[in-house]
């Protein structure tokens, strides 16, 4: 009797994890494909049919990691349950897609289970982030519309609202994850700043445009942004890292791209975060880049970053004077950094003369 037991368990463990998806305890999609068949008939009509797609999952990923991103996930599965009826079919339809099959349901009703799944899901945060869905949704009326036809012009509906509805969402959460970082790590609030000034005085003295100059402002302040996936040990370590942290802080170049890559008018400062590590001699991270190959403000955020980090107190290294800073900046130009724009920071930006140190 113990071995049919167990069988029987298998079995329906088995059949369960067939029609349903693993994170969400949802229907899966190849349940879904088979209910949308079954369920299409002149008894059901009208049969309404909503899409929605959670914001930002990816960048929560990159940011936080997929941990909370499953989260983000399972507290929409929850969202949209506690807004439907139990006769209503929701399956998880993609990575971060769900829809919801709604028989004998006017268009007028859908719109409405709409509006309570974004109700609920609103007060629902991950890592302080509001979470955002957007949807779409269409109705089949008439019994010889093709059903599928109405499950595409749910889904071209709810591909039109995040397009409409995506920027606000990205900039939201962009802000946030700024937030989080500079309570995170206070210091780095006033290191984004500083780096964004001293940007902003380079991109003046090597005469850019206004717009270039507006452009480097923004990537000063974020500069440090892939931080945020970063352990906040090994972030404020005193000590030298081992050679694992130092892999991991190597990481954030790359997080910060992905995470500003996501917002369509943020993808020339992404280029440049993924950048300001490298170095003029090719010998920087993350890809190796080598002198012009580095965006020109890439390089003005290298020099930025590293003589604020120079001249401003660390747990872990005492702060050079201004001269000090200098002839660091001047031993390293065109090695670790561009030597024009070390001339002229050195010249124009810190009014002190430049001296060729072979």
């Amino acid at each position: 009797y113990k071995d049919i037991t167990e069988h029987k368990k298998i079995a329906e463990k088995i059949l369960f994890l067939n029609y349903h998806d693993v994170l969400t305890g949802l229907y899966n999609r190849r349940f879904y494909e088979k209910e949308i068949i079954r369920m299409d008939t002149e008894d059901n009509l009208p049969i309404s049919i909503i899409m929605g797609d959670v914001n930002g999952l990816k960048l929560i990923n990159d940011a936080f990691g997929h941990d909370k991103g499953d989260e983000l996930l399972q507290k929409a599965a929850n969202s949209i349950q506690n807004a439907c009826r139990s006769e209503e079919i929701i399956a998880r339809y993609g990575g971060d897609e769900f829809v919801i099959l709604l028989p004998k349901t006017e268009i007028e009703a859908a719109h409405e289970i709409i509006s309570r799944i974004k109700e609920i899901f609103a007060n629902e945060l991950v890592n302080t982030i509001r979470g955002s869905i957007s949807f779409g949704c269409d109705s089949k009326i008439i019994a010889g519309d093709n059903i599928f036809k109405t499950l595409k012009n749910a889904e071209d509906n709810m591909y039109k609202n995040k397009t409409h509805e995506s920027k606000s969402n990205r900039g939201n959460t962009i802000n946030t994850i700024i937030s989080i970082l500079n309570k995170k790590s206070p210091r780095e609030e006033s290191n984004a700043k500083e780096v964004s000034a001293v940007c902003q005085s380079i991109g003046r003295a090597l005469g850019l445009s206004p717009t270039k100059i507006t452009k480097l402002k923004m990537a000063g302040l974020l500069h440090d942004i892939g931080t945020i996936a970063i352990e906040q040990r090994v972030l404020n370590n005193p000590g030298k890292l081992t050679k694992k942290q130092w892999s991991e802080v190597k990481r954030h170049s790359d997080i910060g791209y992905r995470i500003l890559i996501s917002s369509p008018e943020m993808i020339d400062l992404a280029e440049f975060i993924r950048a300001h590590h490298e170095r003029w001699d090719g010998k920087g991270y993350p890809v190796g880049l080598k002198s012009e190959k580095i965006p020109l403000e890439a390089r003005i955020i290298a020099l930025a970053d590293s003589y604020v980090a120079m001249t401003s107190p660390r747990l872990y290294k005492s702060v050079l004077s201004k001269a000090e800073a200098i002839e660091e900046i001047q031993k390293n130009a065109g090695i670790q950094f561009d030597a024009e724009i070390a001339k002229v920071f050195v010249e124009k930006v810190l009014g002190e003369k430049w001296i060729e140190l072979v």
